[in-house]
This record gives C-alpha cells, sequence and structure tokens, in this order.
C-alpha cells in the first residue's frame, strides 16, 4: 500500500516539477521528489543509496539549483 502511494507522489512531483512555469517551484517539487526516492530506497532495504540520494539529489542538486536561479533573478534586475 505504502508503495503505490510513494509511487503516486513521486510521479505527482515528477510532472509537477517539469510542468510549472515557476522556477521555484520546480526546485521544491524537485527536492520533494528526491527525498521520495530516497524513501522509496529505504523502504526497498538500499540503505546506502537512500543516503546518497539524500546527500547528492535532495541536498546539492536542490541547492545549486536554488543558488542558480537566485543569482540569475539578481542579474536581470540589475
Amino acid at each position: 500500500m505504502w508503495d503505490i502511494v510513494l509511487a503516486f507522489l513521486t510521479i505527482l512531483m515528477a510532472l509537477l516539477a517539469v510542468e510549472s512555469k515557476d522556477l521555484v517551484k520546480c526546485i521544491i517539487a524537485f527536492s520533494v521528489m528526491c527525498v521520495l526516492i530516497a524513501i522509496i530506497y529505504y523502504v526497498m532495504g538500499a540503505f546506502y543509496a537512500s543516503i546518497f540520494q539524500l546527500l547528492i539529489y535532495a541536498g546539492a542538486v536542490s541547492v545549486l539549483l536554488a543558488v542558480t536561479v537566485h543569482t540569475i533573478r539578481r542579474r536581470r534586475v540589475a
């Protein structure tokens, strides 16, 4: 049961990340999607994969995207 709910939420967040026009909403949806994938890995028993998923994708890539969007918006204003 939890597998279906997690898979549905992951697909929903992926679609929201792709289809949203606002870049901040895209980054938030991408981060939530990565956390949900890490939870799926944890439920499946792949503990190290879930830790790396949280550290690399949900952490580093999301922060990199957020800093990039912040920098681009600042340059457009100036």
